[in-house]
């Protein structure tokens, strides 16, 4: 047990950090959008919303990478004890290269298109035309955001996992200092607002890609990360989709709740999606931390499934549970005892114009902290359910918990009750718990099943 808490938080420690220095971006974003105002913090939910599900669905198509390479190690194909052959983890992350490039193509005209769906979705027109300037500048960004996520699971998994996280502090000064001189044209730079934040955003992913492409390239063991020549092999790109889809689909059936609430709260005005959207924001920074461990839980748990031991992936899961769990408990304490310090990072809570938005916020920060273990547990249980390389079953599980059993009681809360927002968030609250306790379910079967037919 100590063996295996010391790898857990070797691996969880620099990824979830990571995780939080690369969402900070988009925490500082919502920051210096409420800074300019709540409408602009209203569009600003809208484009990084969908934004945010692109890059999710792409992310989930690139996720099959990690167990594949975690499993390989566990196999012990290793080039050198403790390390997979060049094969092994070149062959897969060469592969995951050509795939974001695949995954961002087509993305970006339907990135451009996605304003058009806001209109017909009854968003207001000054909104949608503030989120399609954000989002025609992100589409710049889209690949380099989908190539840096794919690469942490190669550096994570073959190489050190610290260097995701001093790529991901670095991204994160690139996007806060851009924000602050091209969004507010301080020091000779123009003003340019809601656009600004999104070319210092798209920098930022850029100089994170470029700096995970000069890590392989310099770091001494490349030719192990990284082989030449670069050229697609249709197998192994089938294989990585066929874990890849049906994770994709989950994923994006999960954020797709979240981002279908985001528009639902766009009908009810302005001011409940302001606050919406510093209450999201504020779960999201939050939940890199659990989703940091679900990486590693992948990892861990990938070796022990390449090795046969289901006892061992057990052991390692519910620990990274128990490790989420307590984290996300803590934090669920903090926002219910201290809403206030968390909404004036992004609003000015002396201004009159903005306390009936502060005032949902906080409401909305109550029922948020009331779900978040069950979100921390759903996310490091599905995290180890991909190191067993079982991508479907979750899918259907996904789709029964988030947009069966969420969307519908948000809907039937928040319209057909007339609670409005606070019906809206009950209901994805309770698609979340509904996930933690399937995924769970799912994993206890999967080990026993597996166990079972070893013997």
């Amino acid at each position: 047990m100590r063996t295996e808490l010391r790898e857990f938080w070797r691996l969880a420690v620099p990824l979830a950090s990571a995780q939080l220095a690369q969402s900070a971006t988009g925490f500082l974003d919502t920051v210096m959008m409420g800074w300019m105002g709540k409408s602009t913090l209203a569009a600003g939910s809208l484009a990084t919303g969908t934004f945010m599900t692109m890059i999710v669905i792409g992310i989930g198509l690139l996720m099959g990478v990690a167990p594949l390479i975690a499993a390989a190690q566990g196999q012990k194909d290793r080039f050198s004890p403790g390390e997979a052959t060049p094969t092994a983890v070149s062959d897969w992350s060469q592969q995951g290269c050509w795939l974001s490039l695949m995954v961002a193509l087509p993305g970006i005209p339907l990135l451009l298109l996605l304003p058009t769906l806001m209109e017909q979705l009854g968003q207001q027109p000054q909104l949608v035309a503030d989120s399609k300037v954000y989002l025609d500048i992100m589409t710049i960004g889209l690949w380099p955001a989908l190539f840096f996520a794919m690469f942490k699971s190669v550096l994570s998994a073959a190489a050190n996992p610290r260097s995701v996280l001093w790529i991901g502090l670095g991204g994160l000064a690139v996007n806060g200092v851009g924000n602050y001189l091209l969004g507010f044209g301080k020091f000779g730079c123009p003003a340019l607002g809601i656009a600004g934040i999104a070319i210092a955003t798209v920098a930022a992913h850029w100089c994170m890609a470029l700096a995970a492409i000069g890590y392989v390239l310099l770091y001494r063991k490349a030719d192990r990360l990284l082989a030449w020549p670069m050229v697609p092999r249709p197998p192994l790109l089938r294989e990585l989709l066929r874990l890849g889809w049906p994770l994709s689909i989950t994923l994006g059936l999960e954020v797709g709740l979240f981002t279908i609430v985001t528009y639902l709260m766009g009908t009810l005005g302005a001011e409940a999606l302001a606050a919406h959207q510093v209450v999201f924001q504020t779960i999201v920074v939050i939940f890199m931390v659990p989703l940091g461990m679900a990486l590693a839980t992948t990892v861990r748990v990938g070796r022990y499934f390449g090795q046969q031991d289901f006892q061992g992936a057990r052991r390692a899961a519910h620990l990274a549970i128990l490790a989420s769990a307590g984290f996300m408990a803590t934090m669920s304490l903090a926002l219910l005892l201290w809403p206030t310090l968390f909404i004036g990072l992004y609003l000015n809570v002396s201004d009159p114009d903005n306390q009936r938005t502060i005032e949902l916020a906080t409401q909305l920060l109550r029922i948020a902290a009331i779900a978040q273990i069950a979100d921390g547990i759903q996310t490091t249980v599905a995290g180890a359910i991909r190191g067993l390389q079982d991508t479907r079953a979750p899918m259907v599980l996904g789709f029964v918990a988030f947009w069966v059993v969420g969307l519908q009681l948000g809907w039937l809360c928040g319209f057909t009750f007339h609670w409005g927002a606070h019906g809206l968030w009950i209901g994805q609250s309770l698609g979340v718990l509904t996930a933690a306790t399937l995924y769970y379910a799912r994993f206890r079967y999967l080990t026993r099943q597996l166990a079972l037919h070893r013997t």
